[in-house]
This record gives structure tokens, C-alpha cells and sequence, in this order.
């Protein structure tokens, strides 16, 4: 298929036609981590690399984070560029020495004179019974760090064109997959070109803003279809790019709509909700008509059982009955809606 073709694909398709233009286009490009070229191919997101490009560029590692994690840096220095899958976001926490203090600073501390041209890929996100060590995002932690970048694509187009900046940038780029996202369906321009760094209006509105992380668009689209019905018309800007951050796209939006609800992947306290929600009631004091609302996990660690799990997460019911608040209306019937439930699709862990 030809790079300017434009075709329907899965998210999980995408990432894996991303990897491979960028590893036809540059032989200095390579992907490995634990089960990469195993028959399930990380959801099928490794599909078809080992077979084209053989076992020296697309490999399986042993279970060690933190080692695999130093041979990505070794190999970036050494002036290759690897994309390293850690699968699950909740263990890159045990290679945090080798993100935090190795891979974040050795730019600044070699006075750019040196590269790191890697990118790390983690799900993350619901299944079922994930339970607390399989369920986390943690993108306000690496977005805390200097020196990382942190993209979290929501459609099959920006799994795919976001992920070929990430290969071609010259720093460190971590790209966080919610699970339930690799059976999403688009249209993939392989034109087009999204830059890290832009967020972007998924849908336009006028009576409040949700800005949303990964799975949580899918959920505020939803919300936004059934408040249309009602009259309410919710934008949605999808922030994508959490580092850098586009502060003038969620800022012109609140500015219009004078209303915000940060829909966030992630537990509020200390997360990106709230570093987000600061930036506006400073950026936006004066054109607010009530303070930022903010949507979240639950504030436990996420328990295993789906009743549970439904009640940890937050959700399109979650975001309307936050705008219902936010707009003084009455609670809108749902009796007649079919809302999202993506545990029929998914069939385990990997």
C-alpha cells in the first residue's frame, strides 16, 4: 500500500504500519520488548514485522525492565533508534532509574551533544479483573519529568501518525495505548502528518469544554451525543500531547465556552487533571462562569471485580451528570441508552 493511500484500519493496525514505514524508511529503526514477535504480537500491534524484517530488528527480551530499558538507552546513544515495548505501563515504574535519572537528563547534561531518539511503549487502562497492577495510566508522572515526552493517541490516525513523529524525534517519546482502544476503527490518511504537541477539537460546542486523555474521548463523545439530544452542546478537545502540552487550543476553548470539565485518565490528586485545571483558572480567571470540574479514578486502587471496576472508572454517565451540575439542569433519562461495553471484545491480557 502506498504512503499517500487512505484506508479504514484498527488502532492496532496502525501502530503497526507505523512502525513499519519508519523501519523501511530507516534501517536504524527497531522494536523489541517481551513478547514482541510472540504469535499474539501485542494485540496484534507487532503484526507482520518479524515476518519483513527478520529477528535482528524485531525481537523478545527477558522479564527485566529496568535492564531492557538500559539496552534501548545504550542502543539510542549508540546512535540507533529503538522502540522498546514494555507492555503494561505498571512495570516501566521498575525501570524509573533508567527514564528518570538516564534517559530524561543526558541531552541537557551533555549540552545537546547527545541524543536519545527512543520511544517506549506501554498499555494502559481496563480489562476485565485487571486489578491494581494492571490497571494504571501514569501519565502525569512522566509528564512531570523533563526531558520526556508523553503522547497518549486516541484514533487509529493518531496511533498511526503519532507514532511515526515519536520514531523520528530525537528525544526520549513515551506513547501510552488504553487497551480497549486497539479495537477502535478509523480512516488513516498515511499523508498526514500530526506532530507531537497539538491537541485537537474532536467535536465543536458552546456550552462547556471537556478536555479528555485516551479512552476518556471515547466516553465524552458519547456523553456529547446524548446532552445533543437535550440541546447541550459539549466540546470535546482530545489533549493528546500531555508533553509538550498545547495550552492555546484548551485554552481558546474554555475561552469560548466558558465552562471546563477535565475528563482525565488518571487519578485526580497530584495528576494532570489538576495541573491542568490550575493553567486555566489562571489563564481563563476572568472569563469562567463556575471553577474547572475534574473527572478521574476513584481514589483506591482499582479493585478486580467488574461492579467494582464500572464504579473506579469514570465514564460518559460520568461526564453528563457532571455537565447536568455545571448547566443547573435536571438528570437527563438513560433508561434508552446504549453506552459502551467493550468487555465482550476483549479476550485477555495480551
Amino acid at each position: 500500500m502506498p504512503e499517500s493511500a487512505i484506508s479504514m484500519m484498527r488502532y492496532r493496525d496502525a501502530l503497526s504500519l507505523a512502525v513499519r514505514r519508519e523501519m523501511e524508511r530507516d534501517p536504524k529503526v527497531f522494536v523489541f520488548g517481551l513478547d514482541v514477535p510472540d504469535h499474539k504480537k501485542i494485540f496484534g500491534s507487532t503484526k507482520g514485522l518479524l515476518e519483513q524484517f527478520g529477528g535482528q530488528r524485531c525481537f523478545g527480551t527477558p522479564l527485566s525492565e529496568d535492564a531492557m530499558t538500559g539496552v534501548a538507552l545504550g542502543a539510542a546513544l549508540a546512535g540507533l533508534r529503538p522502540v522498546h515495548v514494555h507492555i503494561r505501563v505498571d512495570f516501566m515504574l521498575l525501570a524509573m532509574n533508567q527514564i528518570a535519572n538516564m534517559i530524561s537528563n543526558l541531552a541537557y547534561m551533555s549540552a545537546g551533544s547527545l541524543k536519545i531518539p527512543l520511544v517506549l511503549r506501554a498499555v494502559i487502562g481496563r480489562g476485565w479483573g485487571q486489578s491494581a497492577q494492571h490497571s494504571k495510566s501514569l501519565h502525569s508522572i512522566f509528564a512531570h519529568i523533563p526531558g520526556l515526552k508523553v503522547v497518549m493517541p486516541t484514533s487509529p490516525q493518531d496511533a498511526y501518525s503519532l507514532t511515526r513523529a515519536a520514531i523520528r524525534d530525537d528525544n526520549p517519546v513515551i506513547i501510552l495505548e488504553h487497551r480497549w482502544l486497539y479495537d477502535i476503527e478509523g480512516e488513516v490518511n498515511e499523508a498526514k502528518v500530526v506532530p507531537l504537541g497539538e491537541a485537537l477539537v474532536r467535536r465543536q460546542g458552546r456550552d462547556a469544554t471537556v478536555v479528555a486523555t485516551s479512552w476518556m474521548n471515547i466516553e465524552a463523545m458519547k456523553a456529547a451525543e446524548v446532552l445533543a439530544k437535550r440541546g447541550v452542546e459539549l466540546e470535546v478537545v482530545d489533549a493528546r500531547s500531555i508533553a509538550p502540552l498545547d495550552e492555546n487550543t484548551i485554552l481558546q476553548s474554555v475561552e469560548k465556552t466558558q465552562r471546563c470539565l477535565v475528563a482525565d485518565y488518571d487519578w485526580t490528586y497530584c495528576g494532570f487533571s489538576a495541573e491542568l485545571s490550575a493553567l486555566i483558572h489562571q489563564c481563563c480567571f476572568g472569563s469562567l462562569k463556575l471553577p474547572v470540574e475534574r473527572l478521574g479514578f476513584a481514589p483506591v486502587p482499582c479493585p478486580t471485580t467488574r461492579p467494582l471496576e464500572n464504579l473506579f472508572y469514570p465514564s460518559a454517565v460520568s461526564i453528563i451528570r457532571s455537565v447536568e451540575r455545571m448547566l443547573s439542569l435536571s438528570e437527563t433519562d438513560l433508561a434508552g441508552e446504549q453506552f459502551y461495553s467493550y468487555e465482550q471484545k476483549f479476550k485477555g491480557p495480551f
